[in-house]
């Protein structure tokens, strides 16, 4: 057919690939360049008629030059997020901040000391540059770290119950996310998971009846993403403590979040990790991303014995973390340390006044026009924290001829992403997780989308 005689040959098109010319030879670059070719072939056997070769040649071109472009840009990109979910799993869970990622830079573009002591000129452990400041802000005898809490439980119970019975409240066999149970990482690190107690009410005695000469460890798994209310009994971590020491058994308590300051004053009640510690429990675990505020990690702490045990296990160097994540890990922890938490953008986040939050909706509703109105609003912690717990916020609620759902995929689709939420059949932005440094990038997007 005369059409498909106008295509051109492949070294037409490969001269008008210039700013490609060092990647063109690659195998990727070829499987582009042929699945281009496949399309504009079939294409004109459909519609019987084509352009000049010339036009095709620029046509195929831009074609390539289009998907490679999509090929080499990075997936992993920032986006704005409008949706009043602070700790935001699917986002990224914890904004870190500035300084961090300046010590990071520090560290990671240089060579570092991450597993050298220098005063001895010997090799040196990794656990200590976050050990040594872990133990004065919880109180501990040792600490060390490890990917995410999902491998902090796997590694203790593996390390401590190993062919043993560990015995845990029916009532907090938590899913974590993604189908991760607590009965399923229980299994995967050898030991027996024994439940007592019923869905809402387990008492101390409970437990206390089920020990026998197989257990190992006494488990207490602190509700972070969800909460049992109603008829509802739960033996206090006083109890818990009492009964693991006059039975010899350890206590180990899954905190989740790992919160190290209270947060009561914004009406956030979740557990102190320092609280445990200070309780008796003997060893506890919970997250770096959350509360915390830091990197994806999984903290272990409490009694040197225990965690020594833990870290001596050879599971703990395929779960380690490297000086990437030790880096930002310590420089948070360094900020709680001074009582610096204002430097950490997600205790920033959560304590950002009603006040500010509404100037900030009404300046920018003013900006955008008669298609934007303030809203108050209640934004949520999230990534499994103090479920049931909202945080008094204020935004915009954006009026459009699309549909919701229409408008929610515009902004999704925009550059940067603009992720909202849909309440109450319209599309809100949040402040309370918008940076004050995005509304300029958020107000053209909104801007020119509202035009539709």
């Amino acid at each position: 057919m005369e059409a498909l005689r106008q295509i051109p040959p492949v070294n037409d098109v490969l001269r008008e690939l210039t700013e490609f010319e060092d990647i063109l030879g690659e195998p990727f670059a070829g499987e582009i360049i042929a699945a281009v070719f496949t399309k504009t072939r079939q294409e004109l056997s459909q519609a019987g008629n084509g352009a000049s070769r010339i036009e095709l040649t620029k046509r195929i071109a831009a074609e390539v030059s289009a998907r490679l472009r999509e090929c080499l840009r990075p997936s992993l990109r920032p986006v704005i997020n409008a949706s009043g979910v602070v700790l935001h799993t699917n986002l990224g869970r914890a904004v870190l901040p500035e300084g961090a990622i300046e010590h990071l830079r520090h560290i990671s573009t240089r060579y570092s000391n991450v597993e050298f002591d220098v005063e001895q000129g010997q090799r040196g452990k990794r656990d200590v540059h976050v050990g040594k400041t872990l133990q004065l802000l919880l109180g501990c005898e040792a600490a060390i770290v490890v990917n995410n809490n999902a491998a902090a439980v796997l590694l203790i119970l593996n390390s401590l119950a190993e062919g043993g019975e560990v015995i845990a409240s029916r009532g907090e066999q938590v899913e974590i996310g993604e189908s991760f149970r607590i009965p399923e990482i229980l299994a995967r690190s050898g030991a027996h998971l024994r439940e007592v107690g019923s869905t809402n009410r387990t008492r101390i005695k409970d437990y206390e009846t089920a020990i026998n000469e197989n257990t190992r460890l006494l488990l207490r798994v602190h509700p972070s993403n969800f909460r049992t209310i109603g008829f509802t009994e739960r033996p206090s971590q006083e109890q818990f403590v009492e009964l693991g020491r006059r039975r010899q058994i350890p206590t180990f308590e899954d905190l989740g979040s790992g919160c190290f300051v209270s947060m009561s004053d914004i009406g956030i009640d979740e557990p102190l990790a320092a609280d445990s510690i200070r309780t008796g429990v003997d060893i506890i675990s919970f997250s770096g991303d959350k509360l915390l505020g830091g990197p994806q990690a999984g903290i272990i702490a409490g009694k040197k014995l225990l965690v020594d045990k833990v870290r001596r296990n050879p599971l703990f160097r395929a779960l380690r973390v490297d000086k990437l994540t030790l880096a930002v890990l310590e420089y948070v922890l360094r900020c709680y340390l001074r009582g610096d938490a204002d430097a950490i953008p997600t205790w920033r986040m959560l304590h950002t006044s009603e006040s500010e939050l509404k100037v900030r909706a009404q300046s920018f509703a003013e900006r955008v026009g008669r298609d934007a109105s303030v809203i108050e609003l209640k934004s949520v912690v999230g990534g499994g924290s103090a479920p049931e717990n909202y945080i008094r916020s204020w935004g915009v609620a954006l009026n459009s001829t699309l549909s919701d759902s229409e408008l929610e995929r515009a902004l999704r689709m925009s550059d940067p992403p603009v992720i909202v939420r849909i309440e109450g059949g319209r599309v809100i932005l949040d402040f309370r997780t918008i940076f004050i440094d995005e509304e300029e990038l958020l107000l053209p997007i909104v801007g020119e989308i509202l035009k539709r």
